[in-house]
């Protein structure tokens, strides 16, 4: 936008052409003046436009907290329900007080004048000081937090139904503060190692092109799909979930499918914020500017959905030809698991690329199933299997599928710039989407596994196999999230003034009691069977 300003020689070109006279010259910096305000006010309106782009995709990544709580509440079993809500609650709560003091540091604390790159940790903007600046607005930081907080979400998937309460937080809090803000700082700050638009700090771009992990099936999915991996490991399967012989025992249903698949349509909708939201900026236009990133926005929209739908089709009849019935419950996962292989790739590979990206990832969803059952492993959202597994085939397809005018548009570089190995690209860049599963993999590992084992020998992590037994909404929350008996049943209707109901001889009414005139109970909405 700085082009409709005078820039060089341009006040000189306009005296020129007025002649040179003094007349000349003050015309000719009249209109200089009037040019230099009409760019000011566009690159103005170019970072509102921005900005509330940004704004609106945060609030839409947000809402998918919404989405993780009915998934979460409908794939547990009902007496759990209070405590996996909570939980729900207080990863944002607690995420946010730890992104806002130091995760945020540690992921784009980049030096303000680029001289002092870190190529593997942020060190600026602790508790948002200096924000805003050049590069960064509050906005930024808002979607930012909405991205770590879906990390600890997917962890706490994992761990359901047997942890206590103070492990959550201690968790929460250490992984949207440190563990997580590191690898987006890897992968997305300006001078991160492994940022496929590193452009600060010492080196280039690791074999020329960087790692593209576009919105995250690397720095979110698998993160905390491993994160919630290790928890539940170390944790052991719930009780029953196995026998002593180690064959499966007790397959725990969640109590809602309606809470499931409503948490998955909310998902999905707030996936259209995730994806085509990381753009940042919608405002820049390619070659030409007929196409820019609206058009990437829409694209990345195009190849998210697809990936999902196609992954929700292979699931539906993966699992009628190998299990012999139709499941919801295992297509929503199915969906979910194309959604978060996707999410690395989605600005840069075709639509029907996309497609195949949906289809490999519910089978790798079924397989990590089948291996978790054979290995007595317990995860009762398969939050590890899904945002794990089919995160780093999300890494790995983008590796193979990047097309090359899409990485020029949407990383820039120049024209050799490696992309796809399928597309003719060669293989560094799918190199480099190895080296980002395996340092994911082992960074994760490497801070995770003392914390839960910490946890464990402090005697924070697990909750008592009688609590357990009880359900935690009783032991630990003081209730239940389904009031089936609430004390009405027993009200005698003559302490109160009404003249609908017909009094029995006692006084009681049989409308209230839930029982018909012979003593026998009759449904309704305080004595339907737990």
């Amino acid at each position: 936008m700085a082009g409709y300003g005078c820039e060089g020689g341009d006040l000189g070109t306009l005296q020129g052409l007025l002649g040179g006279s003094a007349n000349g010259d003050a015309v000719g910096q009249f209109l200089c003046g009037k040019l230099d305000a009409i760019s000011s006010q566009m690159l103005s309106t170019t970072r509102a436009v921005d900005e509330t782009y940004l704004l609106f995709s945060a609030y839409l990544v947000f809402a998918m907290q919404l989405g993780f709580a009915m998934l979460c509440a409908g794939s547990v079993r009902a007496k759990n329900t209070m405590n996996i809500m909570l939980t729900n609650v207080l990863d944002a709560a607690c995420g946010g007080i730890s992104y806002y003091l130091i995760g945020f540091a540690f992921a784009f604390g980049t030096s303000p004048d680029n001289l002092n790159g870190n190529g593997f940790i942020g060190h600026h903007f602790w508790a948002l000081h200096g924000i805003p600046d050049a590069n960064y607005d509050y906005s930024f930081f808002l979607f930012q937090w909405a991205f770590a907080i879906a990390a600890a979400g997917i962890t706490s998937g994992s761990i359901a139904e047997r942890t206590q309460f103070v492990s959550y937080l201690i968790y929460s809090s250490f992984l949207t503060g440190i563990v997580y803000p590191i690898v987006s700082h890897w992968l997305w700050a300006s001078d991160g190692w492994l940022s496929a638009s590193k452009s600060v700090g010492p080196g280039g771009l690791l074999f020329g092109t960087g790692a593209i992990d576009f919105a995250g099936s690397g720095v979110v999915h698998m993160v905390g799909g491993i994160a919630g991996l290790w928890g539940a490991l170390i944790e052991g399967p719930r009780i029953g979930r196995f026998d002593k012989s180690g064959s499966s025992g007790i397959v725990f249903r969640g109590h809602s499918a309606t809470l499931v698949v409503l948490g998955t349509f909310l998902l999905w909708f707030g996936w259209f914020g995730f994806n085509p939201g990381s753009f940042v900026h919608i405002l820049v236009p390619y070659n030409g500017g007929i196409r820019g990133n609206w058009t990437g926005v829409g694209r990345t929209a195009v190849t998210t959905t697809l990936s999902g739908c196609a992954a929700a089709i292979t699931t539906l009849f993966g699992r009628r030809l190998l299990d012999g019935h139709w499941s919801v419950l295992d297509v929503c996962n199915g969906l979910l698991g194309g959604f978060a292989a996707i999410t690395s790739g989605c600005s840069v590979v075709d639509p029907w690329a996309a497609v195949i990206c949906g289809f490999v990832s519910a089978w790798v969803l079924i397989g990590f199933n089948r291996l978790a059952a054979r290995l007595r492993f317990d995860d009762p959202l398969e939050a590890a299997q899904l945002h794990g597994g089919c995160g780093a085939w999300g890494v790995i397809f983008t590796g193979l599928f990047a097309s090359k005018n899409y990485v020029l548009e949407v990383y820039g570089g120049a024209a050799d710039r490696p992309y796809g190995l399928f597309m003719g690209g060669g293989g560094k860049l799918l190199a480099a989407q190895i080296i980002e599963v395996l340092v994911i993999a082992g960074w994760v590992s490497a801070t995770m596994i003392p914390l839960f084992i910490l946890l464990s020998r402090f005697k924070l992590l697990r909750i008592s196999p009688e609590d357990e037994i009880a359900g935690m909404d009783v032991t630990r929350h003081g209730g239940t999230a389904y009031l089936y008996q609430d004390g009405s049943q027993d009200m005698k209707l003559t302490t109160f003034n009404t003249k609908s109901s017909k009094m029995t001889p006692d006084g009681n009414g049989a409308a209230a009691t839930g029982m018909n005139r012979m003593g026998t109970a009759t449904p309704g909405p305080f004595n339907d069977p737990v």
